[in-house]
């Protein structure tokens, strides 16, 4: 398979990118060699200069092949394998006539790494074009000379962010900060191209160092770089807990790199990157990226019903970041409903001010922003919805209000119109039990704010017809979702793992931990916010709703959960909306901002005196009641397979990356040693703790949850 075509156009050698059967361009050993062969058999004295261009529509080179990383042997062939695409990129790098990168579209990982060995870099101001460094994301670190190019592009202390976080780098930004030499429209990147080749080979052109002053100062004296370094590895302790081992590495290679030469910087990165893909953090995270990949695929997309317009009832904000990324790209015509037109319209306001930010960070155009409001028609009655394919209700958490919303929609909606809705926890065929057709009636449980959180559940009865559920996996995934679809019942998967988890972050309080004792140790376990924190961020009265909604199911099983959240809500504790929850919260604009722990809470708790608890203990109480609720989930057939509880596990709760998820979790520690915990703490603390029997199963047959 060919990779690379090749034209010459005013003695400027175009050489075009397109991996053929693929959506994207993929830095791989196929792609290397051909690559190689290429400089190897160009003679520089019979061309201007060389102009890499891809012939994808949306991406440049989208990043490494992580499938190709998989079936490498760590650490040494993974190692052996940077060595590789290093020499191809100094051999770029070092050419003798300019090559320039014209960049429209996705340029990541790998991808930047051979658009940063280039000469010159145009790239397109367009909203789709976004660079960066996710290796970290990965466990990794950038393994093509990106810890070495990047900081000698935009600085040290400005590359770091980057390298240590993962995040997007979008156009202006990248120019601002020197990353590429020149913007343009997306239709001018291969004529901005060939005009920056004639200006390199006629020496108009000096690249300006854009750092501020300071960062100049700091950077360019030695004794200054060791205090950045220093405060990088403080900082990447302190966000990280010391769970993820990229980081530390990344600040190794930039180091080295900066004190003893490229040469000697890319020889570390080599090793480190070959070290990193053997940790089991990374391969969690791998397996993850892999998940994420596989939920960004419809198996039954030749089922699904063609959506063109969407109607959201309810425009607070689930309904609003419903309607917004709906709307998003261009994909669908929305209508969003609410009591009367002025509710509805303060939820467009919200979507505008929203994208508004979006384009004063220069992530899009204004064009952008204006075009997606456009497709938002803000209503306060129901003119309009004979022609929804698909309603996503989003209104309070009270089944006779879902059911009579259902009720009157149904009479409106076209007879083959789909009804969703965003519930976190109450089962969807009781929603159901009132519709005329009870088979196209599903749940699609989105997460706030949705915007931003990746995961959408979809949950199906055994009503719920298989075009339907195609259907709204179709509308998840072009909303820029992973979507797992799980079956009906109380809690359905997410909230239902969560719930003991939270359950047990009562119970320790309720036996003296402190609640900033608390949160701490479960956040130095990988969680993203501690339990405390987060039942003000959900709402104190919504945890006294679920806890309703599940009491039944865990009755069953022996236990009853505490009666906190209710009484809690009963005196008027709310969390974070109220400003009244575990925590305190001044306003500080339009922003509530959490302070110190609310140490009135501790009256329901046993009173102020609080005592020390082991660390490892209550992180391991809290973890083993999500990973034991999530393998009851697989033996109740909620779940349909693993991957997914550890999916809606990461995505949607948090669970921490590094560990890719409770099934990988139980695998990696062992069924059998997950069982002993289990039944130690069930001795002593009662049946909340009994292992689910699916997990006795893989602990006596030694099976594991993933096999590859």
């Amino acid at each position: 398979m060919s990779y690379l075509s090749t034209q010459l156009e005013d003695n400027i050698l175009i050489v075009t990118l397109d991996q053929a059967g693929e959506k994207v361009n993929k830095l791989n050993e196929e792609l290397i060699a051909e690559f190689q062969d290429l400089l190897q058999n160009t003679d520089p004295a019979s061309i201007d200069g060389i102009v890499l261009i891809s012939g994808k529509k949306q991406n440049f080179i989208a990043g490494a092949d992580v499938e190709m990383l998989k079936n490498k042997q760590a650490p040494e062939e993974i190692e052996e394998l940077s060595q590789r695409g290093n020499e191809l990129l100094l051999e770029l790098e070092h050419f003798d006539k300019p090559i320039v990168a014209a960049i429209h579209g996705s340029c990541l990982g790998g991808g930047l790494e051979v658009a940063m060995a280039c000469h010159y870099r145009v790239a397109s101001d367009h909203d789709k074009t976004v660079m960066g460094q996710p290796e970290v994301q990965l466990g990794l670190l950038p393994g093509g000379g990106g810890t070495q190019r990047l900081p000698r592009l935009i600085g040290i202390q400005n590359a770091l962010t980057y390298l240590l976080t993962g995040k997007n780098i979008y156009p202006h930004k990248a120019h601002k900060l020197g990353l590429v030499d020149e913007l343009t429209h997306k239709d001018a990147i291969l004529k901005a191209a060939k005009t920056a080749v004639l200006k390199l080979n006629n020496e108009k052109f000096e690249r300006k160092d854009k750092r501020s002053l300071l960062h100049q100062l700091m950077e360019g004296l030695s004794p200054l770089r060791k205090i950045i370094y220093s405060q990088a590895r403080k900082r990447a302790q302190s966000n990280t807990k010391g769970n993820y081992p990229a980081p530390p590495l990344i600040i190794d290679c930039v180091e080295e790199g900066y004190e003893n030469g490229m040469r000697a910087g890319l020889d570390l990165e080599s090793r480190n990157f070959g070290r990193l893909a053997a940790t089991p953090e990374s391969e969690a995270m791998v397996n993850l990226f892999f998940a994420m990949q596989g939920a960004k695929k419809n198996p039954d997309k030749d089922k699904a019903a063609e959506v063109r317009k969407i109607g959201v009832l309810g425009a607070g904000l689930m309904g609003a970041g419903i309607a917004n990324v709906s709307a998003d790209n261009g994909q669908y015509r929305v209508l969003l409903k609410d009591q009367n037109a002025q509710q509805a319209n303060e939820g467009k306001k919200h979507i505008w001010q929203d994208l508004d930010q979006k384009k004063d960070k220069h992530i899009i155009s204004s064009f952008e922003r204006d075009r997606t409001t456009s497709l938002i028609t803000a209503t306060g009655s129901y003119d309009g919805f004979q022609n929804v394919d698909i309603v996503i209700e989003a209104v309070f958490e009270d089944l006779d209000l879902k059911q009579s919303i259902l009720r009157e929609t149904e009479k409106i909606l076209p007879d083959d119109g789909i009804f969703a809705s965003n519930t976190s926890s109450l089962p969807i065929h009781k929603i159901a039990e009132v519709a005329q057709r009870p088979e196209q009636v599903l749940g699609m449980h989105y997460f706030s704010p949705v915007p931003k959180m990746p995961l959408l559940e979809i949950i199906t009865t055994d009503q719920t017809a298989d075009w339907v559920t195609a259907t709204a996996r179709e509308v998840g995934i072009q909303q820029g979702k992973n979507v797992i679809v799980v079956n009906d019942g109380p809690g359905f998967y997410t909230t239902r793992i969560l719930a003991p988890f939270m359950n047990e972050a009562l119970m320790l309080l309720e036996e003296g931990i402190a609640i900033e004792t608390l949160d701490k140790h479960m956040k130095n376990f990988g969680f993203p916010v501690g339990p405390a924190a987060l039942f003000d961020e959900v709402g104190i009265d919504v945890a006294a709703h679920i806890t309703k909604v599940l009491s039944d199911l865990f009755s069953q099983r022996g236990f009853s959960p505490s009666d906190k959240p209710t009484k809690l809500f009963e005196e008027g504790y709310k969390g974070k909306k109220n400003k009244k929850g575990f925590y305190n919260y001044e306003q500080e604009g339009s922003k509530t901002k959490k302070k110190e722990p609310n140490k009135d809470i501790y009256q329901y708790f046993g009173g102020p005196n609080r005592s020390s608890m082991d660390a490892k203990t209550v992180q391991q109480r809290m973890a083993l009641t999500m990973v034991n609720e999530a393998a009851w989930c697989l033996q109740d057939d909620i779940l349909r397979n693993p991957t997914d509880g550890d999916l809606g596990a990461v995505l949607g709760l948090g669970f921490p990356p590094f560990l890719g998820g409770p099934f990988r979790y139980i695998d990696r520690q062992g069924a059998g040693k997950i069982v002993d915990q289990l039944e130690t703490y069930q001795k002593g603390l009662g049946p909340r703790f009994k292992p689910a029997d699916i997990l006795k199963d893989y602990a006596s047959s030694g099976k594991t949850f993933h096999n590859e």
